[in-house]
């Protein structure tokens, strides 16, 4: 049995339960929900079970979670571990392509979150207990930068900074075709797909999702670009760059195949990388930059169609 007690701050005033719930537990939003719909959270003393009740400066939330012992991910020290930026409140690391972040469906074992709990044991009670420390994540398939969080501390300001679009996260991406604006806003909500509920999709109901781009180079075939998200949605970048007409190279599931352009070399991923992660610390409130290089895979497509260097 897990107890979390935390102050309405003046940042979550007026926002729904369930997201705040979803945020100080570090649980998904239906997870969340359904810890207020069984009469696990309580409000100043009494148990409030609407998710969509919205809460005020100074409340007191309590939220007690059920959590049969032992369930969470183990270490593994076999996992590399390219950490970055590292302090007692938090960790960024840099992470490969074909790594997954936590463990899943399918994905019981082998992940970031296991590398980190056998460096950083202390991350095991930071959070959601089956993705400990994780504020954000990556796709298996895109490699470079994200922070997790060594206290809970840590982790509940992180995951404010991230809905309120505080925190920096650039990308270089590599898409198909000429993109003939220098530099953009893709304004489109996301919804899961209702055909296939793995693919993400544009949607109308969908929630808010916001991608700025800037074009680095114009190649043959292709275009690079550097993308800053402003939203943080599963398939974010990839949904949006199709939907205007030019998909990640490299990408089975929106793109067209995995060859690269102009007959160039296949890539086993999309052309995805996490090169830039900014925010203000948690703690000390200083600024926290980081950036990774392109790995070699990525580095040597843009070899082969005469790309300047990034």
């Amino acid at each position: 049995m897990r107890h979390i007690t935390e102050t309405v701050p003046e940042a979550l005033a007026g926002e729904r339960l369930d997201r705040a719930v979803s945020m100080a537990a570090g649980v998904a939003r239906s997870d969340a929900a359904a810890l207020v719909a069984a009469g696990a959270v309580r409000i100043d003393g009494n148990q409030v079970t609407r998710g969509s009740q919205r809460l005020s400066v100074g409340q007191r939330l309590v939220i007690v979670i059920d959590e049969p012992a032992g369930t969470g991910p183990g270490p593994d020290p076999s996992i590399p571990l390219h950490v970055v930026v590292e302090d007692p409140s938090l960790l960024v690391v840099d992470k490969p392509a074909g790594l997954v972040v936590h463990p899943g469906s399918g994905t019981p074992d082998g992940t970031l979150v296991n590398a980190v709990l056998a460096r950083y044991p202390e991350v095991a009670a930071v959070g959601d207990p089956e993705r400990p420390g994780i504020v954000h994540r990556l796709d298996k398939g895109t490699s470079g930068l994200l922070v997790v969080a060594r206290s809970n501390e840590a982790h509940r300001a992180l995951v404010e900074m991230l809905s309120r679009h505080e925190v920096r996260r650039v990308y270089i991406a590599l898409v198909r075709g000429p993109v003939e604006a220098d530099s953009g806003v893709i304004d489109a909500p996301l919804a899961r797909s209702s055909r296939e509920p793995t693919r993400m999709a544009v949607s109308g109901a969908g929630r808010p999702a916001r991608t700025r781009y800037r074009v680095l180079a114009r190649l043959t075939d292709a275009t690079l670009l550097e993308c800053t998200l402003e939203t943080g949605r599963t398939h974010q970048i990839r949904v949006h760059l199709t939907a205007i007409g030019h998909p990640l190279v490299g990408d089975p599931r929106y793109g067209r195949g995995v060859r690269s352009p102009a007959g160039g070399p296949r890539l086993g991923r999309p052309f995805l990388h996490a090169a830039e992660l900014a925010f203000d610390h948690p703690v000390s409130g200083g600024r926290v930059e980081a950036r990774s290089p392109l790995p070699d895979d990525l580095r040597s497509v843009l070899d082969g169609l005469g790309a300047p260097p990034v």
